[in-house]
């Protein structure tokens, strides 16, 4: 934001940011066994629903309470990440929701998490944050896929959610792939920058 300082980052583990964050995470099982072992599509989506709109949180806090950390910014984008790609796939093992809409959402987070893993690790590129067009590309898939599992449901309204869902779906998936492309130059850029000042990686 304009006007805002920039909270330096720390090397602490234990934070409440940190801990939010591994909060989501421990979700994940718990959105598992409700579409799965209670057969509750609709009580999986709203807690998936949830998880996305909870997305925000463990970086407001952090700048907040003043706990930025180093590995609370991996940390973080690779929890969204892992929460994503995992119930996009029990989605699509369960079919509540169009599978070729989730296997494009699967194989871009999958290209676009190997792309940076690969870029961080074997080329030691410096961090950089994820665009706005990006986040907002997730806001919308994060709202669009837990809402074709309650049109998928027997909940009340589930047509109105199918619409809903097909409206913040295609912009969101046409974003995410915009936004992946986008990702490429950037990478390199800042591939050959950390190559030319090793010592700022």
């Amino acid at each position: 934001m304009t006007g805002t300082a920039a909270v330096p980052a720390s090397d602490r583990l234990l934070t409440i940011p940190n801990l939010f964050t591994l909060a989501r995470l421990a979700c994940l099982p718990l959105f598992l066994y409700l579409l799965f072992g209670r057969d509750n599509r609709a009580g999986a989506a709203w807690l998936l629903g949830g998880l996305g709109a909870t997305d925000w949180v463990d970086g407001y806090l952090a700048r907040r309470l003043g706990q930025v950390s180093e590995f609370g910014k991996v940390f973080d984008p690779t929890v969204d990440r892992l929460l994503f790609i995992v119930a996009t796939i029990g989605i699509i093992i369960d079919g509540a929701a169009p599978l070729w809409f989730c296997w494009l959402v699967v194989i871009r987070e999958v290209l676009v998490g190997a792309m940076m893993a690969i870029a961080t690790v074997v080329f030691h590129m410096p961090r950089f944050d994820v665009s706005w067009w990006g986040k907002l590309a997730t806001f919308l898939l994060m709202f669009a896929v837990p809402g074709f599992m309650i049109g998928a449901s027997d909940f009340p309204g589930n047509t109105g959610f199918q619409i809903v869902s097909w409206t913040l779906g295609i912009p969101g998936l046409v974003l995410s792939y915009a936004t992946a492309i986008a990702y490429v130059p950037q990478v390199r850029n800042a591939i050959k920058d950390g190559r030319t000042n090793p010592a700022s990686s």
